[in-house]
Order: structure tokens, then sequence, then C-alpha cells
């Protein structure tokens, strides 16, 4: 019998979640449904018991059945990276808005990221 578990993030940002699983290279499809406003996305895996990122009118949480868990890292480990990911990209992506642009992003040994970005200051004389 299966029991799904819902997991809160704080991911809201669809753009930003999917460059977050890129970067991490999980393997994802997006549903669209008329029926319901947002994109959800799917992480297959070979069980058959698929992960569910769906929103929720608040966030994206995580939908899945913990028992039939097949990914690479415990769930905690997952979502941390997932949520690591995701906060580099609003990072970047936001800052773009403003006229940054990022310079180096790298993975440290830690497990922490480093971020630099530039943005140079046009003075028109």
């Amino acid at each position: 019998m299966s029991h799904f578990t819902h997991i809160k993030t704080r991911f809201q940002n669809l753009f930003y979640l999917e460059k977050a699983l890129n970067r991490l290279n999980i393997n994802y499809k997006k549903v669209v449904s008329s029926q319901i406003p947002n994109s959800s996305l799917i992480i297959t895996q070979s069980n058959g018991y698929d992960l569910e990122f769906s929103w929720n009118n608040h966030e994206y949480e995580l939908i899945a059945d913990i028992s039939f868990w097949q990914q690479t890292y415990p769930i905690e480990t997952f979502m941390d990276q997932i949520a690591k990911q995701y906060a580099g990209e609003v990072i970047i992506g936001e800052s773009q808005k403003i006229g940054f642009q990022p310079v180096k992003y790298e993975q440290n040994l830690d497990g922490s990221n480093t971020l630099i970005l530039e943005r140079w200051n046009r003075q028109i004389s």
C-alpha cells in the first residue's frame, strides 16, 4: 500500500526549479494540465513510483512514496542539493535582471557553492 508524503519546499519559481534539476543532471518531464494552472515536474523511477514536484498554490512540494525511494541519495540530501542549486539559480537570475553577470559558479569540496557576480558601473561624463 502506498503512503505518499508531501514535502514542503520553498520552490516558488518553476523556471529556477527546472534549472536546478538540469544543473544536477536529474531527468524529469514537465506535465502541463488544462485543469491545473501550474505545470508539474515528474522524476521517473524504474520501480514505477515516480516523484513529483506539484504546485500547491504556494510552492512546489515534492510528492513521493518514501518506501519506494530509488534516488542515489537519501531524501534529505536529495532535497538539500536541489535547494542549494535552486538558491544559486534564483540569485543568478534575479541579479541579471538588475545588471549583474555571473563570473564564477562552482561547487566546493565541502558541498557549498561559490558564486561571483559582477556589474560594471557606467558613468557617462
